[in-house]
């Protein structure tokens, strides 16, 4: 058989590469490309480095979206993409299903030596399957069926981890999922009342909820724990987002004393940004529950799981951890970010919190007291909770080259996750660029409230 030639990659993208939106919109997701062009977010980014992106004419944009936490080293980092390279180049025998390649373990290993209490990991393809797995272990291990979660928790969307996702619009319509059961973040009666049952095999929890940047209250997290064991039940910490240095530790369960999560769930900045990967850490009798004998030694497992070029991925990017001091990057730079938005909470009536850990921060606005502002206010409320962080997205991004997003559906929160690398000249041009739009809004007219009865317009005819 003849060998095919390579592939121009290239050539195909400076052939059809103009063609991006029409593309998606006849053959993917049709309202990715409208909701784009709608906010003025339908860009054409050419190529990314760091905690930049650059269009065709080379300008430049600020990422502090960071791929929704995929990009914790940045866009493409020379020392991982470097070791992906080697993966390949080794030209390993991948997946053989019939060996125990190296790789795997020793990335477990790593991993392990940075989560003490925890035993073993399974390693997947994505977060959601992360989720998957945890969930599926709780219930094996205790013999019990129900999981518990938080209200507002997101922890994907494939049917088990939908069955655990606390945010109604991502449900609606998939019914019939596993019989799940919603609590308030840090409540511990309810949490008490659903254990009382006996059929709780786990509580679900995100250490800081993405959706919101929510944290339950010091202390919580730990009591939590304590009602769960005493009832012969789980705690699954969902780290998807929040692990891997994202909030000034590895893992964000380890900021509040006393808590020991049986299984832990990782993805996203693992990955290093080039190959998906999902690790669940969790406690050895757990595994050897699951594991109990040779019949079941495939009982869950994954095709593309612990492939070369993943585990070489996460290798890469525990290195660079280390070298660069990243999670202490994330904790310093973090708190000099968060501390200076907070700052600004006296001077600016419309932003009500700032809240948020290491990299990982919420900025939430709210009804400002004068009149003028509040006619404003009041009518994008009535119209779509949201819309006003929305008015606050769009300018940073149109004026200021700064990619932001709204923390959730019908929120008035920004959340900033920018990669765990950017430096005291990033918190600077943020807070430049986000001063200088604070003071448009609350000036209560000119392009942003002209954009904001834009919004009101959509968000009414869309009922």
């Amino acid at each position: 058989m003849t060998q095919a030639e390579p592939l121009d990659l290239a050539a195909l993208l400076a052939a059809r590469g103009g063609e991006r939106y029409e593309l998606h919109a006849r053959f993917l997701n049709p309202q990715l490309p409208r909701m784009l062009h709608t906010i003025g977010f339908d860009r054409s980014y050419e190529r990314a480095q760091g905690a930049y992106f650059y269009d065709a004419e080379g300008n430049e944009y600020l990422d502090m979206l960071a791929g929704f936490g995929v990009f914790a080293l940045g866009r493409h980092h020379p020392a991982v993409r470097a070791t992906v390279q080697q993966a390949m180049d080794l030209e390993t025998a991948d997946l053989t299903r019939f060996d125990c390649s190296p790789l795997p373990g020793l990335l477990a290993e790593q991993l392990l030596a940075l989560a003490p209490g925890l035993d073993r990991v399974f390693f997947g393809n994505s977060g959601t399957e992360a989720v998957e797995t945890a969930l599926k272990f709780a219930r094996y291990a205790t013999g019990k069926r129900r999981v518990l979660y938080c209200d507002h928790a997101f922890h994907g969307l494939t049917t088990g981890s939908l069955s655990v996702n606390g945010e109604s619009g991502f449900r609606k319509g998939f019914d019939p999922l596993l019989p799940d059961t919603a609590v308030p973040l840090g409540d511990l009666g309810a949490l008490e009342r659903e254990l009382k049952k006996g059929d709780v095999a786990a509580l679900i929890v995100e250490p800081i909820q993405g959706k919101g940047v929510l944290a339950p209250p010091p202390g919580r997290l730990a009591a939590a724990q304590q009602l769960l064991h005493e009832h012969k039940a789980l705690l699954i910490c969902d780290e998807v987002q929040t692990g891997v240095g994202r909030t000034g530790a590895f893992f964000a369960f380890q900021a509040e004393e006393g808590v020991q999560p049986d299984l832990v769930c990782a993805a996203k900045a693992l990955s290093g940004g080039y190959v998906p990967i999902g690790a669940t850490l969790g406690k050895s009798w757990i595994f050897e529950k699951v594991y109990s004998s040779m019949d079941r030694v495939l009982v869950h497992s994954a095709s593309f799981g612990s492939n070369a070029q993943a585990m070489a991925a996460g290798l890469a990017t525990l290195h660079v951890m280390r070298q660069e001091k990243v999670v202490e990057n994330a904790a310093r730079v973090g708190e000099l970010l968060r501390s200076r938005l907070a700052a600004l909470v006296d001077r600016y009536e419309l932003l009500a919190e700032v809240r948020g850990r290491g990299l990982m921060i919420g900025i939430e606005f709210g009804r400002p007291r004068s009149l003028k502002l509040r006619t404003g206010w009041t009518a994008l409320q009535a119209a779509r909770k949201g819309l006003f962080a929305q008015m606050v997205v769009v300018p940073l991004l149109q004026r200021h080259r700064i990619l932001t997003q709204v923390s959730g559906d019908h929120l008035e929160v920004i959340k900033l996750i920018p990669p765990l690398i950017i430096t005291e000249k990033e918190v600077d041009r943020f807070l430049d660029a986000f001063t200088e739009v604070m003071d448009d809004a609350h000036r209560g007219s000119g392009l942003m409230w002209d954009f904001g009865r834009t919004l009101v317009k959509q968000a009414v005819g869309s009922r």
